[in-house]
């Protein structure tokens, strides 16, 4: 098995699953209800770009393992450089929505590079087990117990979630909604740490309920 690969898809069923639980929640909320077109756009593109970005991580970390190597802070602040290829890719894509949005990177980036050193851990410690244990789930249940998974999941997703805060500080709204940002912005975090920390349980569950690989089921 390409123990990297299918670790890279299951994040990403995950996050998919975080994106449509979010989406979901969003829609019943009423103070985001009326700012949602502008937002679910922006949400669905902005899930696909940190998709990206963590494959390029796992990624990374594989290469590290196969050259006999361990990631180093010099090999985080790579990737963090990488990312900014992927962010300019996702302005390049969301050029014509009804939102415009500048990256702060002076805010943003410690939070992402706190995201960066969780993931790299985290796969470079499944990707040492993967070569005994065969497949993803036998390796994350090898390397943590299910409450440490479940924090570590939770935490990673947190850590999106506050960096989506600070991005969504930067999205330029019509100036109705404008002059209700904040509101907004507090709103959606909550919503989105609520949903984190269900998810990062379920996906934690389900990985020591079956060994196969597969994510946590959307609500």
């Amino acid at each position: 098995m390409d123990c990297a690969r299918a670790l890279a898809r299951l994040n990403r069923r995950i996050l998919e699953t975080y994106s449509r639980r979010t989406t979901a929640t969003l829609r019943a909320s009423l103070p985001l209800r009326f700012a949602l077109p502008h937002l679910e756009p922006f949400l669905a593109r902005n899930v696909a770009k940190e998709i990206e970005k963590d494959r390029l991580v796992i990624g990374r970390v594989a290469e590290a393992l196969r050259a006999g190597a361990a990631p180093d802070r010099a090999a985080l602040e790579q990737l963090l450089e990488a990312t900014k290829a992927i962010d300019r890719e996702f302005l390049s894509r969301v050029r014509g929505f009804p939102v415009r949005i500048a990256i702060r990177y002076d805010d943003i980036a410690p939070v992402r590079l706190r995201r960066i050193e969780r993931l790299v851990e985290l796969a470079r410690r499944m990707l040492v087990a993967c070569r005994s244990e065969g497949n993803v789930r036998a390796a994350l249940r090898a390397c943590y117990p299910r409450s440490e998974l479940e924090h570590i999941i939770r935490e990673i997703l947190r850590l999106y979630v506050e960096e989506t805060l600070l991005l969504s500080r930067s999205v330029k709204l019509p100036s109705l909604l404008g002059q209700v940002r904040e509101a907004v912005a507090l709103r959606l975090a909550q919503i989105m740490e609520e949903v984190a920390a269900r998810l990062a349980s379920d996906a934690a569950r389900a990985v020591y309920r079956s060994p196969r690989d597969e994510a946590p089921r959307a609500e």
